[in-house]
C-alpha cells in the first residue's frame, strides 16, 4: 500500500477545496470534487488520474459518471509532495494540456507557492506564481482569488 500524502499536502487540499466549492456552489458554477475519483482523460492518455481537487463547469456535467469521470475537468489542483513533484511537474503537466484541462494550479506547500497556469493553443502558459501574502486568481473562474496564507494554513 502507498504511503498517505504528508500532512503539509493533505492541508493544502483540504483548505482549497472547500473554498473553491464555496465560490461554485453561490454561483451555480458547476461542481469540485477530489482524489481518490477516477478521471479518464480524452484520448486514453493515460491510466486514470486522481487530482487532489478538481472543478467541472456546469454546461459539462455529462462528463461524470456513476463510477468516474469521462473527460478533462476545467481546473485541476495537484498539491507537491516529496515522493510525487516530479510527476506533477512534468507528467502529469504534459497529459493535463494534452487531455484540456483549460487551468492547471500546483502548490507547493514547502515554498508555499501556487502557481496557477492557463491553456492556450494546447500547452500551458503561466498566468501566475503566488506566494505569502498574496492571492492566486483564475481565469476560467472570475473572481475567484484565495489567499495564499489561507491555502497553507495549519
Amino acid at each position: 500500500m502507498a504511503p498517505a500524502p504528508s500532512l503539509p499536502h493533505q492541508r493544502a487540499v483540504w483548505n482549497f477545496g472547500p473554498v473553491l466549492r464555496s465560490f461554485v456552489r453561490e454561483r451555480d458554477l458547476g461542481t469540485v470534487l477530489g482524489a481518490p475519483a477516477d478521471i479518464l482523460l480524452p484520448g486514453g492518455l493515460a491510466a486514470p488520474v486522481q487530482p487532489d481537487v478538481f472543478f467541472i463547469s456546469k454546461e459539462r456535467l455529462g462528463i461524470i459518471h456513476e463510477s468516474q469521470i469521462e473527460g478533462a475537468p476545467d481546473l485541476v489542483l495537484e498539491v507537491l509532495s516529496p515522493s510525487n513533484w516530479l510527476t506533477d511537474r512534468r507528467e502529469k503537466f504534459q497529459i493535463y494540456a494534452e487531455g484540456g484541462v483549460r487551468e492547471y494550479w500546483i502548490a507547493d506547500p514547502k515554498a508555499r507557492t501556487v502557481e496557477v497556469f492557463v491553456l492556450r493553443d494546447g500547452a500551458y502558459e503561466l498566468l501566475g506564481s503566488f506566494g505569502p501574502g498574496e492571492r492566486a486568481r483564475s481565469e476560467i473562474l472570475p473572481g475567484f482569488e484565495p489567499a495564499i496564507d489561507e491555502i497553507f494554513a495549519a
